[in-house]
Order: C-alpha cells, then sequence, then structure tokens
C-alpha cells in the first residue's frame, strides 16, 4: 500500500499539474485529422475524462465520449483517437479497450504510470505519456486530469497551459479552499452516516461524480448525483417529505433556466427540513472545477476520519479484483 497518505495528495495536488506541465510533449493530432475521440478508463483513472470531456463540451468540433467499459463503441474506427488511462496500468477493462481499438487500426494515446498498458503501447509505438508512482489512484487525478485537458486543448487549438498554471497556483496556496471545504464539513458533521445526493448541472457533473466515488471509496458512504434538468422530471417526485439525506448543490450559473430549478428544488427540500448546502460558485471556469474537486476530497477525508473508517484500504473492491482472477 502506498506510503502517501490522501491528505499528502492533497496538500501536494498542485505538484501533479506541475509534472505534467514539465512533461507534455505534443501528440501531433488536430480535429482536421480525426473523426471523434474516445477516452477509456475506470474509477479514479477514469473520472478525469469525464470532467475534461464536459470543459471543451462548448469548444470540441469533433464528439468526445467517455467509456468505462471492456469494448469500444461500434463507431471507433481508423478515424478515432482512443485515449486510454490505467493508474496502474493493469485494469483489465483498459487493457481489453486497448487490444479492440489497436486491432481496429484507431490512434491511441495511452496513460499510465507503468504495467502492461505502459509496456505494450511503447512496444507497439503509440503516444504514451507517464505519471509518478506512489499514489492511491483516486488521488493521481491531477496527473490524468491535467493531461487530458492538454491533449483535448492541443487537439482543438485552445491554450491549457497557461489555465493550469493558474490552477496549479491558487492549489499551491489552497487554505482558502481548505477553509470553503472545512466550512461545508461542519454543515454536514452531524449527518455523516447519511447518504449524499449531489445535486448538479452539466458543466459540474463530472465533478459531482468525482464527489460520489470519493464519498463512497474514502468515507464509505452512499453517494449518488441528480442532474439537473433532468432530474426535475423523475427524480424531484421523491421530494416529498424530509430524507436521511445530505444534499450538496453545485449550480455553474452558466444557464438561468437551469439556475431557476435549483432555487425551485432548494425551496422544495427546504419546505420540508432537508438538510442542503449549497457550494459558493462566483465565477464558473477552471479554477473552479478544481477547486470543487479539491475540497470535496477533503470533504471526504474528514468524513472518513469522523466515521472512524480507514480510508486508504478499499477491501471490497480487492476482494472483487481477488475473484475475477479466479474465474
Amino acid at each position: 500500500m502506498s506510503d502517501i497518505t490522501h491528505e499528502i495528495s492533497l496538500d501536494r495536488f498542485h505538484e501533479q499539474i506541475s509534472y505534467v506541465l514539465n512533461s507534455y510533449s505534443n501528440h501531433g493530432y488536430t480535429t482536421q485529422t480525426i473523426n471523434n475521440v474516445v477516452i477509456g478508463g475506470l474509477g479514479g483513472s477514469g473520472i478525469g475524462g469525464r470532467i475534461a470531456k464536459l470543459a471543451f463540451f462548448t469548444v470540441s468540433p469533433v464528439p468526445v465520449e467517455v467509456y468505462s467499459e471492456y469494448s469500444l463503441p461500434a463507431y471507433a474506427g481508423e478515424n478515432t483517437l482512443v485515449i486510454l488511462c490505467s493508474y496502474s496500468g493493469n485494469t483489465e477493462e483498459t487493457l481489453a479497450m486497448y487490444a479492440e481499438a489497436r486491432k481496429r487500426g484507431c490512434k491511441i494515446i495511452c496513460l499510465a504510470s507503468g504495467g502492461k498498458l505502459h509496456d505494450q503501447s511503447l512496444a507497439d509505438g503509440y503516444r504514451f505519456y507517464t505519471v509518478e508512482q506512489g499514489y492511491q489512484p483516486r488521488m493521481a487525478l491531477g496527473y490524468s486530469l491535467s493531461t487530458l485537458l492538454m491533449i483535448l486543448g492541443e487537439l482543438t487549438g485552445t491554450d491549457m497551459r497557461s489555465r493550469l498554471q493558474s490552477v496549479m497556483e491558487s492549489l499551491k496556496n489552497n487554505a482558502g479552499i481548505k477553509e470553503k471545504a472545512l466550512t461545508m464539513f461542519d454543515y454536514f458533521r452531524e449527518t455523516v452516516h447519511n447518504k449524499f445526493v449531489i445535486i448538479c448541472d452539466l458543466a459540474f457533473e463530472g465533478v459531482a461524480i468525482r464527489c460520489c466515488q470519493q464519498i463512497q471509496e474514502n468515507a464509505k458512504g452512499e453517494a449518488f448525483i441528480s442532474l439537473l434538468p433532468e432530474a426535475n422530471h423523475n427524480m424531484i417526485e421523491s421530494y416529498y417529505g424530509a430524507h436521511d439525506t445530505n444534499f450538496l448543490v453545485l449550480d455553474s450559473k452558466l444557464n438561468h433556466r437551469t439556475t431557476a430549478r435549483f432555487q425551485f428544488v432548494r425551496n422544495e427540500l427546504a419546505s420540508h427540513s432537508n438538510r442542503i448546502y449549497e457550494y459558493p460558485v462566483s465565477e464558473f471556469n477552471l479554477n473552479t472545477l478544481f477547486e470543487v474537486i479539491h475540497a470535496t476530497d477533503w470533504l471526504s477525508i474528514w468524513m472518513s476520519d469522523a466515521k472512524g473508517v480507514n480510508n486508504m484500504q478499499v477491501g471490497i473492491i480487492m476482494r472483487l479484483k481477488a475473484y475475477l482472477d479466479e474465474i
């Protein structure tokens, strides 16, 4: 098990971005040379793709999709750029996607700290981006997300280097973010054993999923997302009365009609004395995305401490891997 604790990982998070900025080299692809992008990865190695995809939602002229699976979509072919992320380099689903992408003649980029993905991609001559070893995969998001942002930035002709440098500086001096995280934790301190529902809009969807994953893995708690406006057409009908639920609101305020929906949902939940916390967002940008990731990561760590659970161990996941190795 890694000696780098989650607390150390978070306080050094800016170093992951710095590593990427110092080591990144151009891949040479453009939106004129490909028809679509498929990003593959699981868990802590896959969530970066979901966040990066949405960061380019209004920028990329070609479709960018993310799959956490064993196989590629039927449309993936020689004009598809397949980007595969696995921190260990040994994730079986990602290796299966690699084999399929290679067989179909896709353009391939890989990201890992080593393992089979590293060895196979270098042997086959594909572009490979390395990350530092020693981290828990879920705490190495700075490597994968920053690399993916650089890859998609180069692909679309978008300058991501200066934006990531700004993010790096804000995370290097993270006292203000930790203070916001502590305020959020204090709000939920007495109800950390309740499940969490993260109410978000599309711009925050990837970050909300990340928050749920961290609560699940680190704090061993149930957590789900409620995506607006879609959830207003179904999930909202479950909001009669009080719930044993912590509601966390992430509103980018990019669409005034969706923001009005947030207001309605908050009022509806508050009328039944539900526990609701809205993370303060003054302006939505890349710094905000990383700030909320950082703050909710701290939330999950402090929750694990309050619950008395070991945030470094994932016993059931390890038992599943052992089970799959036997069949």
